[in-house]
């Protein structure tokens, strides 16, 4: 069986193509060049189960066509993860929002024109951004659950960039569901998206660490790489482990409950002090080369603001979770193990 993968080469991704290996899929991935499509390549030990082909700009409205053109027939699953993934823009439609909608629509449309007896199965990689009201987060009253979505418009998004990526997920996912009901006596595939919050856990390679790492990742390389004197940016959130989302992408196409539902990926709450106290705490190496803050401000796990109730998620896909103290810490070995700090 063929699964297409878009944005192969990115962080969730890269465990998303090594799940499908292992499992002997043959596996067709997407990139932006062919530099990055030969390195990806290379680090999966040219292995005769992946082919890559070259999607540059997914803002363009045909930007998949050439690739399901030349094996539509073959892919029976489409994993769309490809979407920008930044807060320091100033163009947000042009950087954000266009390329977020465009990619999801221009991949949904590649397998109406041309695969669409052949795919059986679409998972959209979303995000916990897509549900986020930011109005209700420090409602300790209100609970997110796989129901709720963003109420931001395309306008009212454009106040930051944070925000507008915020509402490039949201606008993405909006698009794919209404694509589906549109569409559902032009195409046979069953959809499901997975939302995660902010993603923690190693990458697929250790030589996939770099001076400055994907936006969840660098909350714990900053603080592993600024110095003890640093400021501790402070950050409430709620995390999941990547190995997690990736699995969840598995079930997501491999099992029949998750048709036409919103996984809602997170493990629990944290904020900056907690990492900083499990790092302290763990790696004895880094004491006097990290910041210690205020250990008595960290949460241990407790909200607080609104909570997050992904019980039924949990129920779907019935596999436990990588809890906080090994996701941090297998993040902080791997930046270890490169050296580069």
């Amino acid at each position: 069986m063929s699964v297409f993968v878009s944005g192969a080469t990115g962080y969730i991704a890269q465990h998303v193509v090594s799940m499908l290996l292992e499992e002997n899929y043959t596996v067709i991935g997407s990139a932006r060049s062919q530099e990055k499509a030969d390195h990806l390549m290379k680090l999966f030990g040219n292995n005769p189960k992946l082919s890559m082909v070259i999607v540059p700009d997914i803002s363009k409205l045909d930007a998949f066509d050439e690739a399901f053109k030349q094996h539509g027939s073959e892919i029976k699953v489409v994993l769309h993860t490809a979407s920008p993934f930044r807060f320091d823009v100033t163009e947000m439609e042009r950087d954000l929002m266009i390329p977020a909608r465009n990619g999801t629509l221009s991949i949904l449309e590649a397998i109406k024109r041309f695969a669409p007896n052949s795919v059986e199965r679409v998972v959209i990689t979303s995000s916990f951004a897509a549900m986020k009201d930011s109005s209700k987060s420090n409602d300790k009253s209100f609970t997110f659950t796989e129901e709720i979505w963003n109420p931001d418009t395309w306008e009212s998004c454009q106040v930051s960039g944070r925000s507008a990526y915020c509402g490039s997920k949201k606008f993405a996912e909006e698009a794919a569901w209404r694509f589906l009901t549109d569409n559902r006596d032009k195409v046979k595939f069953k959809m499901s998206t997975v939302n995660p919050v902010n993603v923690f856990g190693p990458q697929m390679f250790d030589s996939s660490i770099t001076k400055k790492l994907n936006t969840s990742c660098e909350v714990i390389n900053a603080i592993i790489k600024n110095g003890p004197n640093a400021d501790i940016f402070e950050f409430n959130a709620q995390f999941v482990d990547v190995r997690d989302v990736a699995k969840a992408h598995m079930f997501a196409f491999q099992h029949n409950n998750t048709i036409d539902q919103r996984l809602l990926m997170t493990t629990g709450n944290f904020n900056t002090q907690d990492i900083v106290n499990q790092l302290n705490a763990d790696f004895p190496q880094l004491k006097g080369w990290i910041p210690v803050g205020h250990p008595k401000n960290a949460t241990n796990g407790t909200p607080w603001g609104a909570s997050l109730d992904n019980s039924k998620t949990k129920a779907i896909l019935g596999f436990e979770f990588i809890g906080f103290k090994k996701s941090v810490d297998d993040t902080a070995a791997q930046i270890l193990r490169a050296g580069n700090i």
